[in-house]
């Protein structure tokens, strides 16, 4: 079985994925890794050089791609592919506050251009506005887990309970 992993960054979509993909026996792939392996540069670079429309597509192909694989965990980007990813296999959306975003990725911003300047509120807002516009797709997900407050490892064991139970089913 597919599945992928949809949220805002900072989420925990790469660490919990890595944690399933143990339990489960089966590859880890990161979408943002893939795209960076095939175009030969970092996702900031692609961004700076295509925008946004280019990068989406470039994400769209990569993910072309990965949907003949039969088994693997996959951390994927924006979230605006959800009608391929649905057909493929089993989306999960790891929902958390604007506020929860934020102090996961503090201490992570020097590596994140759009983040890189912005003060803890502005963080914030930026957060809540972008989480805004791209909740309407990852709504869109087969299973939603809220996940203030909840620990990555535990939010993986319950992803695997959940696959256990629509085997048996």
């Amino acid at each position: 079985m597919l599945i992928f992993l949809v949220g805002y960054m900072g989420c925990g979509k790469s660490t919990i994925g890595r944690t399933l993909a143990k339990q489960l026996g089966v590859r880890f792939l990161d979408m943002d890794t893939l795209l960076e392996q095939r175009c030969g540069k970092s996702v900031a670079e692609i961004f700076t050089e295509t925008g946004e429309t280019g990068f989406r597509q470039s994400e769209r192909e990569v993910l072309a791609e990965l949907t003949s694989e039969r088994e693997a965990i996959v951390a994927t980007g924006g979230g605006d592919n959800m009608e391929t990813m649905n057909r493929a296999g089993l989306t999960v959306y790891f929902k958390m506050s604007p506020e929860k975003l934020a102090g996961r990725l503090e201490h992570g911003k020097a590596k994140r251009p759009l983040l890189r300047d912005k003060s803890e509120e502005e963080l914030i807002g930026f957060i809540r506005e972008n989480v805004a516009k791209r909740e309407k797709y990852y709504m869109q997900a087969k299973l939603i887990i809220d996940c203030d407050g909840v620990r990555d490892d535990y939010i993986a064991h319950h992803i695997a309970e959940y696959i256990e139970t629509k085997k048996e089913q």
